[in-house]
């Protein structure tokens, strides 16, 4: 049986390497390639979840992160045991990817609220501007009282 740390951090590597594949530009030109969502082969690598199966079959038995044990011997439970614990991390990765949406997308609420008191901003120092600018020609226009002798 794996330990924790090591299923969480398989997890999160495929979680990262599904994600990039699926979402980034570096891997763009392999998903229209393959059609990209509107053919099956471009939608298997342009959704994560998918993707990340792909992933944990491959880091799965590179990493020895066989977290499932199977009573049944010889190849078929080696296999089924890859098969399992390859799930198992692809269905984590899953829940790490939720995560990291919700991290994100605050993050991204975070920069939006900035952006907006930003472009407020500009837009007062704009429109205050404005009001200057029309306020020193009337400034300028009206009459001088006249001068003392």
């Amino acid at each position: 049986m794996v330990d924790l740390f090591q299923l969480f951090a398989v997890s999160a590597v495929v979680m990262g390497a599904s994600q990039t594949i699926a979402r980034e530009r570096i891997f763009a030109p392999l998903r229209d390639r393959l059609g990209g969502k509107d053919t099956w082969f471009g939608y298997l690598v342009s959704c994560p979840y998918c993707v990340s199966h792909y992933v944990a079959f491959a880091v799965v038995p590179l990493t020895g992160t066989y977290a499932i044990d199977v009573v049944v011997g010889g190849w078929p439970g080696r296999v089924l045991s890859w098969f399992l614990s390859s799930l198992l991390v692809a269905v984590i990765a899953a829940f790490f990817r939720v995560l990291f949406w919700f991290v994100d997308e605050t993050q991204g609420l975070v920069r939006r609220r900035q952006k907006t008191e930003e472009e407020e901003t500009a837009t007062k120092r704009l429109m205050r501007k404005r009001v200057e600018q029309k306020v020193a020609p009337a400034e300028r226009s009206e009459p001088q009282p006249p001068a003392a002798h």
